[in-house]
């Protein structure tokens, strides 16, 4: 199993359009990408892949890395920097089987599932599979369960993609807080590579009107604000979960530069090999 890290950016990547602040600065310097979320999976022994969330910056992706067009896609939450860059796949495929949690949001009152299919109705290619969170799901080969995570106010997954031959494991937490329930921590954990949502060190929750939460005992905060891990505390949920690597990724530009792009901080068109 391959996995290529397209998208490792939060909702305005970094360098950000328009920011001239010294992460940004430097990012342009030295030629480093954090675009909008978005992860490749390649099957070797099938020929497949899934695409784990749709960028808006899925055609520079799929330009910059040598990966294939996806054969499925999983969509982890409707926020626009997951979803938006799945009508790409106009002219570009005939078929996308997309799949997505059955489960009805009480804020949206729909399922993600529902969101997508009345999103893209509009395109013949996109065939959105409900699919039951914490239920394995067949996908291209590998086995893919979607995880309830912590993302207020919506419903939101992470992903577990598993080889059924090699038994190689990839979670990735998607968007969450550190407060997992103990079922999705309980999927997610002995990972070979974990990918943890890590948006901002954990001193600059002093600048977030919630501030911070999910303290661990030193009084360091493992949630900024509500809705995402701080590098701290995605760095303790990788220690809790045993994972064998992690990169952190969903990462703001809002790092200091001296610390924007130090281990394990990850950056575009990283790639692994899991086995």
């Amino acid at each position: 199993m391959r996995v290529t890290l397209l998208g490792t950016g939060d909702t305005t990547g970094t360098p950000t359009v328009g920011c001239a602040c010294d992460t940004c600065e430097t990012a342009r310097e030295r030629g480093i990408e954090r675009s909008r979320f978005s992860v490749h999976v390649a099957n070797d022994r099938t020929g497949e892949s899934v695409l784990l969330d749709c960028s808006p910056d899925f055609r520079r992706q799929f330009l910059d890395n040598d990966v294939s067009l996806p054969d499925a896609a999983v969509v982890s939450h409707v926020h626009f920097d997951h979803l938006d860059g799945l009508g790409n796949v106009y002219r570009l495929l005939d078929d996308l089987p997309v799949y997505a949690a059955d489960e009805t949001d009480p804020v949206t009152g729909e399922s993600v599932a529902e969101t997508v299919a009345s999103k893209y109705d509009y395109l013949d290619q996109v065939r959105v599979k409900a699919t039951t969170p914490l239920e394995p799901t067949r996908v291209c080969g590998l086995d893919v369960t979607l995880v309830p995570v912590d993302h207020p106010p919506m419903s939101c997954y992470g992903v577990v993609v598993e080889d059924p031959e090699t038994g190689a494991k990839l979670s990735v937490t998607g968007d969450t807080s550190y407060g997992l329930p103990a079922e999705s921590r309980d999927v997610l954990a002995d990972p070979d590579l974990l990918l943890a949502d890590a948006i901002v060190p954990a001193d600059l929750c002093d600048h977030h009107p919630a501030g911070g939460s999910h303290h661990a005992p030193d009084g360091t905060p493992r949630t900024f604000g509500t809705k995402h891990m701080t590098r701290e505390g995605a760095l303790d949920l990788a220690d809790e979960l045993d994972a064998a690597e992690t990169r952190l990724v969903h990462v703001a530009h809002y790092y200091p530069a001296q610390e924007a792009f130090a281990e394990p901080l990850a950056v575009d068109g990283e790639t692994y090999e899991l086995r």
